[in-house]
């Protein structure tokens, strides 16, 4: 931005103030200003969701889609200058994308309207021209998928609404991210399972711990890589691949990330086959650790949290997780540690949720259990 005088600064400063209020709203609007400058800044991801292969009861998914239609509504953390993030990493073949628009403005790939994205790859978009948005904005992104794309890589729950071809749904097809420039504050993902997908809380309130965070620290970017039913150790068909086979793609991948956060274990425990081993979950977490170091990334872990009301669960299950929770609390094991098992649990019977936070099931903390969690992690913890 050298030799531009004070006026022309004051015009770009005006658009892009314009722009911000223009994009909190639903649906934001065109901000009239070019996106020009934004590859020289650092881009963070505001938004993110992790894939998995659809299975044969995901019809949608497992099908594909032609000449069709995804409107996807995600709330965003940190703010700025927009682009898109893609991925096909269960794709069989190449899908071709877009036309594309993101709050009403339309989206470009090396300037053109559509691209191809390879199996098992990625797809980023140019900056979107005329779009800012503020901390914390809903962003409604439209997809069309010319077609036919055969099986579609996505993410089953997001606990929001978006729809394909008109029809509702709460899954989200090969968009994975969603990145901005304005991240001043911690940058953060969150490799975890249902919990951190958001179950326990109602869809389109916004209300999964991640996102509590991210409005805890203003300026923050938190991506939330949960997936229902994840494991650390072991892969699935249906809840994807674990935490270790899938950390370099959904993790690592990631732009200016700072620190991980990592959030699995329970599944290991509680599906079968129980991984009866505190020593096989620990001894995963860290090569996780080891990873993210030589990645340059802190990494935060998250003790097991309470599941004595869950169908799955034994006092023999319960020794397992008291085993691993008293190793990471250590701090031997990462590089710092938040206490969800002392957030969540009953002191009067601390194999389980505390009533207050719990969704009825014993497992999954309600929208309470979720703030619970949010207030536990130490902002120094991220930085």
């Amino acid at each position: 931005m050298t030799g531009r005088g004070p006026a022309r600064r004051g015009v770009l400063t005006a658009a892009a103030s314009l722009a911000a209020v223009a994009a909190t709203a639903p649906g934001a609007q065109a901000a009239d200003r070019p996106g020009g400058g934004a590859s020289r800044s650092r881009w963070t991801t505001s938004w993110s969701t992790a894939q998995t292969a659809p299975t044969a009861t995901d019809t949608v998914a497992s099908a594909g889609l032609t000449d069709g239609t995804c409107v996807t509504n995600v709330r965003l953390s940190a703010g700025g200058t927009v682009r898109l993030r893609y991925g096909h990493a269960f794709g069989t073949a190449p899908v071709l994308v877009g036309p594309v628009t993101a709050g009403g403005l339309p989206v470009t790939f090396g300037g053109r309207q559509q691209a191809w994205i390879a199996a098992g790859s990625t797809l980023t978009s140019d900056a979107v021209a005329g779009l800012r948005v503020a901390e914390g904005a809903r962003l409604t992104v439209e997809t069309r998928l010319p077609g036919p794309t055969g099986p579609l890589s996505f993410h089953r729950n997001t606990h929001a609404s978006h729809s394909v071809d008109g029809e509702p749904t709460t899954s989200v097809f090969l968009l994975t991210g969603v990145e901005v420039t304005g991240a001043h504050g911690p940058v953060v993902a969150v490799l975890g399972d249902s919990i951190t997908e958001g179950v326990g809380t109602p869809d389109d309130a916004d209300l999964r711990w991640p996102d509590q965070l991210a409005r805890r620290l203003p300026g923050s970017a938190v991506a939330n890589l949960g997936i229902s039913g994840n494991r650390l150790l072991l892969d699935d068909a249906r809840f994807g691949p674990g935490g270790q086979a899938r950390f370099d793609r959904d993790v690592l991948s990631l732009p200016g990330l700072r620190t991980v956060l990592v959030h699995l274990g329970v599944n290991d425990l509680q599906q079968p086959p129980s991984q009866t081993d505190p020593a096989r979950v620990l001894a995963g977490y860290r090569q996780l650790v080891l990873r993210a170091r030589n990645a340059g990334l802190r990494t935060v872990g998250a003790t097991i949290a309470p599941f004595g009301g869950w169908t799955r669960w034994t006092p023999e299950l319960e020794a397992v997780r008291q085993r691993i929770n008293a190793a990471v609390r250590t701090g031997r094991v990462f590089d710092a540690v938040v206490d969800f098992d002392a957030a969540l649990r009953d002191a009067a019977d601390p194999a389980r949720l505390l009533p207050a936070y719990d969704s009825g099931d014993g497992l999954h903390p309600n929208p309470s259990g979720h703030a619970a969690l949010a207030a536990a992690v130490d902002r120094r913890n991220l930085l």
